[in-house]
């Protein structure tokens, strides 16, 4: 149904209090974090908005985030999901309350919408008011810098694109070219909060329309 929102599951989540010194020398900790978050979700643009909502909400740092090949419809195992996160902290309070903020955001803010009727087309288009320091080390700008982070199927995506670039005063900081590991596409977009608002709009309308009819050029 078009509009309907698709909410992401949380897979497995293990909190590791004191992690070896060779498992965190293999990840991007900061020094003195020894205490690990993991979890795993089976949707991956929602999970990178929960990391990086995470890192503005308590003292963890995103010390992993990959998406899983071809997504979670062809997920290796029951747990594996389509993302995994790790979270580094200076302790396990610091790392759980990371996890819970990122939980939080998975849960109540952060979701894909279908597109069209037979729900066979989704798209996400989020506005993000600050970014965390996961986010702007991504996209090259000021942590607190206003983000419009947008993903739809490759054609979609690009076409919706251009419209929301067109639409509002934004920059593509980040461009995901098409296919990503999940075969989608889109990119991050900066600017005022506003702009980025309506930029996320102009991308979500072009979307829909595409899917509404996909043959009409």
């Amino acid at each position: 149904m078009a509009g309907k929102q698709l909410n992401t599951k949380i897979l497995a989540v293990r909190i590791i209090p004191n992690a070896d010194p060779m498992l965190l020398k293999n990840l991007d900790v900061r020094p003195g974090d020894k205490s690990l978050g993991i979890f795993t979700t089976d949707c991956d643009d929602v999970s990178y908005t929960a990391v990086d909502e995470a890192t503005k909400k308590a003292d963890v740092h995103v010390a992993y985030a990959k998406s899983m090949y071809a997504g979670s419809g062809n997920a290796s195992t029951a747990l594996a999901g389509e993302f995994i996160g790790i979270l580094s902290g200076p302790d396990p309070e610091e790392v759980r309350s990371g996890l819970q903020a990122a939980f939080s955001l998975i849960e109540n803010d952060a979701h894909f919408y279908e597109a069209n009727e037979t729900g066979m087309v989704v798209y996400f288009a989020h506005c993000i008011s600050r970014t965390g320091s996961y986010l702007s080390s991504q996209a090259g700008v000021p942590e607190g810098t206003p983000m419009a982070y947008l993903i739809a199927p490759p054609l979609e995506a690009s076409v919706g694109l251009d419209a929301a670039l067109k639409a509002a005063d934004v920059e593509l900081s980040l461009y995901y070219g098409p296919p990503t590991e999940t075969n989608f596409a889109g990119g991050l977009l900066t600017g005022t909060q506003a702009s980025c608002q309506a930029a996320c709009d102009a991308f979500a309308d072009a979307v829909c329309r595409i899917a509404e009819d996909p043959l009409a050029y």
